[in-house]
């Protein structure tokens, strides 16, 4: 894009992607658009510069206005100066209030609740595989995390990392040696942890159910940092998107008495603001993280240890993200994604028993058979899924209209569901049609 001659409006929640690519920032406040010709960071520094302006103007009318109204009252019954203050109230009318650009000053600071200290080792991981049928997904994975590291799971789509989590949390069989440590108490954050909330309440009551102590004070704070703010917090959770359940379910889990968090892509819906919140939260965390993301920004000073995925091994790098990003010569963790690990990461990867070169003519029209018919379970998933996502609008159109007909609402859960296994059949037949390729 950043390359690209051609002109492109972007509309991205990552600091690090729009830093790299706009060079124009456009904001939408008071009920205009100010335009500012400056990429993101630029942006934030004269956006802070022209506020302090307005407040001072601001200030400044208002002490204008007050010192009128003053001479106003002091005078208005005296025959002497009716002129001036006739022209003071005339002087009053014209004055056009100077609006200062909406700002949300509170800073909205979360704390995790106490919890049992944790054993020295929470996640002990020995010689650790994980097979699907032929396919070798990972195998030799041996580390430790201790108590209070902040780690991150980088790599492909494919290679793995969602798949270890699964491990760690005893949801799939594995062959190996993998501990949890004494004491650990696991708060886990996936996708699907979205659909384990109870559909007939509303938000505010499902966060308040859970709020304990002071928190159950800043309820109305705390769903307003993460766009549940005002009116919203009373919709039911059954009428929400996907996207809304996610973010409610990272709320739910931000108030869990927890020592070892697990994240798995959590900042996919949330927005700069509500990422801040979260990423200062467990960095005041004094428990273990493991996150699994793509975000380098919201890495950026909160892991001081990164696990890359690829090739079906698991390499351990010391250092932040961007020390990592600096080893590997790379921009950003997306390139990852079009990375080929090198012989020199790991004398473990083999070379292919047959170069394709060398393949016989009918081995490359097999091989040609299966890509095309990987390809086309793709595609019809991806036609499904954008079926079920039309439809599902439309449901959700009508709830938000005011339609109370219970029916919708049972049409809504199951198109919510069959969404869910149509994005399921979707990624299964992604991860196959990258198997293939990279094989």
């Amino acid at each position: 894009l950043a390359q690209s001659a051609k002109a492109v409006v972007l509309v991205s929640h990552d600091r690090a992607f729009i830093n790299n690519v706009t060079n124009r920032t456009l904001e939408i406040t008071c009920g205009r658009v100010e335009d500012y010709k400056v990429k993101y960071d630029e942006y934030v520094v004269l956006r802070a510069e022209r506020r302090e302006q307005q407040l001072r103007a601001y200030e400044n009318q208002q002490k204008e206005i007050a010192d009128i109204k003053d001479f106003i009252e002091r005078f208005r019954y005296k025959p002497t100066k009716a002129v001036q203050v006739q022209s003071r109230i005339k002087q009053l009318e014209k004055i056009v209030p100077i609006e200062v650009d909406e700002v949300d000053n509170k800073q909205m600071h979360l704390k995790f609740p106490p919890c049992l200290r944790s054993g020295d080792y929470p996640i002990i991981c020995d010689e650790v595989r994980k097979d699907y049928g032929a396919h070798t997904v990972f195998d030799h994975v041996t580390f430790t995390i201790k108590r209070g590291e902040k780690v991150a799971f980088v790599g492909k789509n494919g290679e793995g990392k969602s798949t270890l989590v699964k491990c760690i949390m005893g949801e799939i069989p594995f062959t190996g040696t993998l501990k949890i440590g004494h004491n650990v108490q696991i708060g886990y954050f996936a996708q699907n942890q979205a659909q384990l909330l109870d559909e007939n309440l509303t938000i505010f009551q499902t966060i308040d159910n859970v709020a304990t102590g002071e928190m159950r004070l800043k309820v109305n704070d705390l769903l307003g940092a993460f766009m549940f703010g005002g009116e919203t917090s009373e919709k039911f959770v059954k009428v929400l998107s996907g996207g809304e359940r996610s973010r409610l379910a990272m709320i739910k889990l931000l108030l869990e008495p927890v020592n070892l968090l697990i994240l798995d892509e959590p900042t996919n819906h949330l927005d700069m603001q509500s990422k801040d919140v979260l990423k200062e939260a467990i960095k005041a965390f004094d428990g273990t993280a493991i996150i699994v993301s793509h975000d380098r920004e919201f890495l950026d000073g909160l892991v001081d240890k990164v696990y890359e995925f690829g090739g079906g091994k698991v390499r351990e790098h010391l250092g932040g993200i961007y020390d990592f990003l600096q080893h590997k010569q790379m921009e950003s963790l997306r390139e990852l994604e079009k990375s080929v690990p090198s012989k020199t990461d790991n004398d473990q990867i083999q070379e292919p028993a047959v170069s394709s070169g060398k393949q016989s003519y009918a081995e490359k029209k097999e091989f040609e058979k299966q890509i095309r018919k990987a390809e086309r379970l793709v595609k019809d998933a991806e036609a499904k899924v954008s079926q079920l996502e039309a439809e599902l609008k439309v449901v959700e159109d009508k709830l938000a209209a005011g339609a109370t007909d219970n029916d919708l609402f049972e049409r809504h859960g199951e198109v919510s569901k069959s969404l869910d296994a149509a994005m399921s059949e979707w990624e299964d037949a992604t991860m196959e049609l990258e198997n293939l390729k990279n094989n």
